[in-house]
């Protein structure tokens, strides 16, 4: 089965204590018509202590055009992601000649050409290589994205996948919006950019863990499409998210995970390591809840939430590093995130030394 042979994430230099962030949003919102000061204590219930920006706080006080707003997104998406994969390069032990299929994924900029052209240009990989980028998943992308990674890489034994997933929230802040969306985007989201690299059977893994992909599941809700998302203006993307997010994980999540685990012979009991977007405290207390799990259990993914914050998509990719170079329980592994759509995706792992 094709297996992760390295993953890299990207710290942006803008790291900004949660209550610094919230001082500076005070002062942006403090002519809103909304109950600023109790509104205010949304930031204390994320329970995020920091948060990674690719601009100085400075940044977000001005009104930024959408056209400038994006052009800085396809800048700083190019750049880093170029390091990024350097970076997973160099941990998977390949040239990058190897790689014969990329991925894009993103929710919070434009660019036609999409940006893994740009990202083969500036990195001159193969010519011939396969290129699928994806725009809309939000924070459901990351496991999509190694879902589709493996399954090209089922269907080409000798294939080295590069999936790589870019957010810049912060880039979407609308100055001049005061809704309570906004400020509660304000108080959770942050930019991240992950990259991962899967590889065929016939490859050679060089690594000392693998991690291999059994198989994947997705599921759309129907009637959810106002759940979350983008609503686009003329200022650029306005962030959308429905209070009753968590309702919706507590109705369906058992039965999705106990009917994706089925397929294998497996419950919720044979998961030893579990892989979860963090969407938020509400979103965690869900999860623990709904599949009679511990804190304990879900401790990567709370602390990738209590220093990254959410950077959507890359975010499980974060979570998945943290085992990858820090530690696991061999046996399986969950990997699970919710975005757009409503939508949930799964895939199950075979985690071992090698």
């Amino acid at each position: 089965m094709p297996s992760l042979a390295a993953v890299s994430i990207i710290d942006f230099p803008y790291k900004t204590d949660q209550q610094e962030a919230k001082q500076y949003a005070g002062k942006l919102f403090a002519s809103a018509s909304l109950n600023i000061d109790r509104m205010m204590q949304v930031f204390e219930n994320t329970e995020i202590k920091t948060r990674s920006f690719c601009k100085p706080l400075s940044y977000y006080s001005d009104v930024h055009t959408f056209e400038a707003q994006n052009k800085d997104y396809i800048s700083i998406a190019l750049e880093y992601s170029v390091k990024a994969i350097t970076d997973c390069i160099s941990r998977a032990h390949i040239r990058k000649e190897d790689i014969t299929d990329i991925i894009f994924l993103s929710t919070t900029g434009l660019a036609t050409p999409s940006l893994d052209a740009l990202i083969v240009n500036k990195m001159r990989l193969n010519q011939d290589i396969c290129r699928t980028p994806v725009f809309g998943l939000g924070c459901a992308g990351g496991v999509a994205g190694f879902a589709t990674a493996s399954k090209l890489a089922i269907g080409n034994p000798n294939a080295v996948v590069l999936m790589i997933a870019v957010e810049l929230c912060s880039l979407t802040f609308l100055r001049n919006d005061f809704s309570k969306s906004n400020l509660v985007g304000a108080s959770l989201f942050a930019d991240g950019i992950a990259a991962c690299i899967i590889t065929g059977d016939n490859h050679k893994n060089f690594t000392e863990n693998k991690f291999a992909y059994i198989g994947s599941q997705s599921k759309l809700y129907y009637d959810t499409e106002d759940v979350m998302g983008w609503e686009f203006r003329d200022s650029g993307f306005k962030v959308l998210f429905s209070q009753d997010i968590p309702g919706i994980i507590s109705r369906n999540i058992l039965n999705d995970v106990t009917t994706f685990l089925s397929k294998y012979q497996l419950k919720v009991s044979d998961i030893n390591n579990f892989i979860f977007h963090p969407g938020g405290k509400k979103v965690l207390n869900s999860y623990e809840e709904a599949l009679s799990i511990s804190s304990d259990q879900l401790k990567n993914t709370k602390d990738v939430m209590i220093d990254y914050g959410n950077m959507s998509s890359p975010t499980v990719l974060y979570v998945l590093e943290r085992f990858f170079t820090g530690g696991f329980q061999e046996g399986y592994g969950l990997m699970l995130s919710m975005g757009p759509g409503f939508s949930s995706e799964m895939v199950l792992l075979k985690m071992n030394k090698s």
